[in-house]
């Protein structure tokens, strides 16, 4: 058995009672002593603190290219407009296969010299040798170690970290700046995967417990853990890869065509170029048959990642499969994403879930669960 990675916050977490797991090769907090359903809540209402340090971080830059032969180069890997993403702005985006399958989903920020990107954990290997593949051999990929990742989520998450690093209320949702704290630089942007106003926080590991024992003593903050950060991305309908994403599933099909800017599709400025373009632009032209859904499973039984779906209560019409299903906390009642066959189903047919060889009926409905309150421009 490989032993498991840990994060530069071990010894905090140990303190502060946390519940760890294994988690895409490190031993992470599921939860604390609040415990899932009550740190859920908590950062709904006010703010929580997660260490996401098991997460990559690259660093991708030229000693002779500029940003903008960068940009260029890294869209023929990313079906995203990069040329056109601002000085110290972020952008979500995937690498797609050359079948159309995602390898992986990414956030990325132009720093001005460099692009920085925070990748999967269970992807990081994979990413970072499918870039230096990929990529020009004029350009520096860099998977760094030396940094923590950490994000603070919640409506009370500006005031907060504002009182630990200076006023935040000019960074609007998806900038990044950076920001000092005890001589060292953070690398701060306005996102996060709760679906609600917040920041995460890049951090030299030699300062990050210092820095999180600093915030968790301030009022309004608590710990929070794997579960509810679980919970809440689900809530809010945000995807997780390995479960609602991976090289078989698409974009398109995946409900993602937002992140692809016109720019970037049929008839745009610079469409296509990207590896995998055929099946995604053809996607986008004509909807698959094969699409991401929400639903509201009946009863009080959550129907979780795994959960065959039928259109009968006999398990004859198989239709689709739940990748993400739990209770959810705010809206106290089960909630679960999955893919529908409509080739198999039309709307208005019945939608059963077979749970421990049981059929239970189970209702479409619309993403996201919980309305998102990122703070826009």
């Amino acid at each position: 058995m490989n032993k498991l990675n840990r994060t530069a916050l071990y010894d905090l977490h140990r303190s502060l009672g946390a519940k760890s797991i294994p988690f895409a090769g490190y031993e992470m907090p599921v939860n604390y002593p609040l415990g899932i359903m009550k740190e859920h809540l908590y950062c709904r209402k006010s703010a929580g603190l997660f260490d996401v340090s098991h997460m990559g971080q690259l660093i991708i830059r030229s000693a002779t290219q500029s940003m903008q032969s960068i940009a260029t180069e890294l869209e023929k890997l990313l079906p995203i407009d990069i040329l056109g993403l601002g000085e110290d702005r972020q952008r979500y985006g995937f690498l797609p296969n050359r079948q159309g399958g995602i390898i992986d989903d990414l956030m990325i920020s132009n720093r001005g010299d460099h692009f920085f990107v925070v990748i999967n954990a269970s992807r990081k290997e994979i990413d970072f040798k499918y870039f230096k593949e990929n990529i020009s051999k004029e350009i520096d990929v860099e998977l760094i170690s030396t940094r923590s990742l950490i994000a603070i989520q919640g409506p009370k998450s500006e005031k907060i970290l504002s009182s630990q690093i200076g006023e935040l209320s000019s960074l609007n949702y998806l900038d990044v700046k950076n920001f000092t704290y005890n001589g060292e630089i953070l690398w701060v942007s306005r996102s996060g995967y709760t679906g609600q106003d917040g920041f995460e926080i890049s951090i030299p590991n030699s300062l990050c417990e210092v820095f999180c024992k600093s915030i968790l003593e301030q009022k309004g903050i608590e710990p929070i853990g794997l579960g509810a950060r679980d919970t809440l991305r689900l809530e809010c309908g945000l995807c997780l890869y390995g479960q609602d994403l991976n090289e078989t599933i698409t974009p398109i099909e995946a409900g993602l065509k937002w992140a692809i800017q016109k720019v970037r599709r049929t008839g745009g400025e610079r469409e296509g170029g990207f590896t995998g373009q055929e099946k995604i632009l053809a996607q986008i032209d004509t909807p698959p048959s094969f699409k991401r859904e929400a639903f509201f499973p009946d009863g009080k039984a959550p129907l979780r990642s795994g959960t065959k779906l039928f259109s009968d209560d006999s398990g004859k019409n198989e239709i689709g499969l739940i990748t993400s299903g739990s209770y959810s906390p705010t809206l106290e009642r089960p909630i679960s994403m999955g893919y529908l066959n409509y080739t198999k189903f039309k709307v208005g047919d019945p939608i059963f879930g077979e749970l421990r060889t049981k059929f239970f009926p189970i209702k479409r409905t619309k993403l996201p669960f919980v309305p998102t309150s990122f703070k826009r421009n």
